[in-house]
C-alpha cells in the first residue's frame, strides 16, 4: 500500500476486500480529504477508527460518495458501522447492507441516513445485530 510522506497506513483490517457495486460512485481518500476539509491523514483516521469504510478499486482507496454530506460524514453513519461491527458483522457485510435496496425503508440505508431517517436505520442495525 502506498504512503505518502509520514502519512500511516491504512490497516489492511479497516478496508473491506470486496469492492463496491461498480454503479456505486466512489471517491479517491484525498478527494474525501478535501469534501471535509480536512488532511489527508484526518481522512486515513476516520477510516481506521470505522467513521468511514473504505474500499481499493485498481489498487486505489476509496470511500463511497454516499458516506459524505456537506463538508461532514453523514451522521448516524458512524453509529451504524460500530453497532455493525459489534454484531460480528464484516465491513463487506455492512457495505452490502448499506447498499441493498430495502422496500421498507425505501431505498438503501444509506439514502435513509441521508435523509435523515437514521433513528430507523440505526434501530435495524441493532435488530440485526443481536
Amino acid at each position: 500500500m502506498p504512503v505518502c510522506g509520514r502519512l500511516s497506513r491504512v490497516s489492511e483490517k479497516t478496508v473491506a476486500s470486496t469492492a463496491l457495486a461498480d454503479d456505486v460512485k466512489a471517491l479517491p481518500i484525498d478527494d474525501v480529504a478535501q469534501r471535509l476539509g480536512v488532511a489527508v491523514s484526518r481522512a486515513h483516521q476516520l477510516v481506521r477508527d470505522g467513521h468511514l469504510l473504505a474500499v481499493r478499486r485498481d489498487g486505489v482507496l476509496v470511500v463511497p460518495e454516499a458516506f459524505l454530506g456537506d463538508g461532514a460524514v453523514v451522521k448516524g453513519l458512524p453509529g451504524t458501522i460500530t453497532v455493525l461491527r459489534d454484531g460480528g458483522y464484516t465491513d463487506e457485510e455492512i457495505l452490502r447492507w448499506l447498499f441493498a435496496e430495502d422496500p421498507s425503508l425505501p431505498g438503501t440505508p444509506v439514502d435513509a441516513l441521508r435523509s435523515n431517517r437514521g433513528r430507523e436505520v440505526k434501530r435495524r442495525a441493532q435488530a440485526m445485530a443481536l
